[in-house]
């Protein structure tokens, strides 16, 4: 299982960077001379790089071979770090983030793509175990560890310890897999390309703006129209090409819609927990950092723990009942995050978030399965590029819905800081869309994702 490892660290070093500098923004804004809100456009230029390279991803993998392209994801991201760490004009800074952000966008999808190319079937499950974790861990451990880089060393070194993690990988990639390549690899859908990356960055940046007070409103609302567009646009054209970059006809497939309509529901939630909670804790209850961070990092043991127990539970249960059952479960717990008050316990609140950690590793690890349950191994590249693309949409508007529910909750009441009281509607509104993914899985067959169940029986 030495590829899974090698893919996980990868995603995880991505997935942390996604976050990490936001509890160092105020330092690098002080350094670099400018306000901690202007900083804020390196996140803004990271998701842009992000939505720009994610369509193409797939096809890459499929023309130049995926070890070929992981590799070069890497290296991208190891000089995009190299650029942050010895930046010292804003310009620079922001640039730099936007190549971290082209390796990211690489680096995930294609990740994906070497894991269903190199593992067979019968070990897919608990593969995708390993890759859960970077998902759940990254969002919530990396603004804790960039806090304390920034307040016990120097915010330089959040980029820099990245560049010992990017050669390691190198040399196992290099070493440990496997050199695959599509044989007959259609054409570059260049139109589809401009309108699917355009598309997703412009959308991607608008809900990026919002709230951040870097922009008036029209000018984020018509970017996120434009980009709307350009991505109806490319619905239609995708209809009337051949070979289409994002091949949208792959959604007849029964357990790859499920995975794709049901997954963006679900992670509408999810990926507004690692912004709500900690929020909650530090401006609404008023515990420090640290204790915020102590709280919602107890959800990574819960998800490690659930990395042995999938396997056997999809195996004893199927993939249906499990994913509707557990979706049910990861809602009631996001929306019960919205109970906690300034009285209760810390270690009360660890317990519940620890327990609460269990069902969205289980989902998350249900989800990046059952997608590739009926696609044959040609479509697996343009597969990942589709449910990727969709998966950091649905988590760019899981955050914008749930800042959105606070700061009306909070204007309602008069606030002028959110208080405790403000954030259980939030919390509530991310729990029904985790409720709300059950839709589109009921409709999935009771024998959906045999062929991977089945697969992992053989073999015990």
């Amino acid at each position: 299982m030495l590829v899974p490892l090698i893919v996980a660290c990868a995603m995880l070093m991505e997935s942390m960077d996604a976050t990490v500098i936001t509890t160092s923004l105020p330092a690098i804004a002080l350094e670099l001379g400018h306000s901690p809100v202007t900083l804020k456009l390196a996140l803004t230029a990271y998701v842009v790089g992000l939505g720009i390279f994610i369509p193409i991803s797939g096809w890459m993998a499929d023309r130049f071979g995926a070890r070929r392209v992981f590799s070069t994801a890497i290296v991208v991201f190891m000089l995009g770090s190299l650029g942050c760490a010895l930046a010292h004009h804003l310009t620079t800074f922001v640039l730099a983030r936007f190549l971290q952000g082209t390796g990211g966008a690489m680096m995930v999808p294609v990740g994906r793509i070497v894991i269903f190319r190199t593992i067979p079937k019968a070990e897919l499950i608990r593969a995708i175990g390993y890759l859960t974790i970077p998902a759940l861990l990254g969002p919530v451990i990396g603004p804790p560890v960039g806090g304390f880089i920034t307040t016990y060393f120097d915010w330089r070194w959040i980029f820099l310890i990245n560049l010992p993690i990017s050669v390691l990988g190198l040399f196992l990639s290099a070493r440990y897999l496997r050199a695959w390549r599509e044989a007959d690899c259609p054409p570059l859908d260049v139109a589809g390309f401009l309108l699917s990356g355009t598309g997703s960055a412009l959308l991607m940046l608008g809900l990026a703006l919002i709230g951040s007070g870097l922009v008036p409103v029209a000018w984020i609302a018509a970017l996120c129209l434009a980009g709307s567009l350009l991505l109806i646009f490319y619905w239609r054209h995708a209809q009337q090409t051949a070979q289409p970059l994002l091949d949208l006809s792959l959604l007849r497939i029964p357990t790859l819609r499920a995975s794709v309509l049901g997954g963006s529901l679900f992670r509408l939630g999810l990926g507004a927990t690692p912004f709500l909670l900690p929020l909650s804790l530090q401006i609404g209850m008023g515990h420090s950092a640290f204790a915020a961070g102590m709280v919602t990092c107890a959800s990574a043991l819960g998800a490690i723990t659930m990395k042995t127990l999938a396997a056997p539970l999809l195996q004893r249960f199927g993939y249906r009942p499990v994913m509707l059952v557990n979706a049910l479960l990861c809602g009631l717990v996001m929306a019960g995050y919205g109970l906690f008050t300034p009285h209760t316990p810390i270690w009360l609140m660890m317990l519940f978030v620890l327990f609460g950690g269990l069902f969205p590793s289980l989902q998350f690890t249900c989800l990046n399965t059952i997608v590739y349950a009926d696609i044959t191994d040609k479509d697996i590249s343009r597969a990942t590029s589709l449910a990727s693309v969709v998966q950091q949409l649905s988590l760019g508007l899981g955050v914008t819905l749930a800042g959105l529910a606070l700061s009306w909750n909070s204007a309602w009441h008069g606030h002028a800081v959110p208080q405790s009281s403000d954030f259980w509607p939030a919390f509530l509104l991310i729990g029904l869309f985790s409720c709300l993914s059950v839709l589109p899985t009921r409709k999935l067959s009771p024998q959906a994702g045999r062929s991977l169940t089945c697969a992992t029986s053989a073999t015990d």
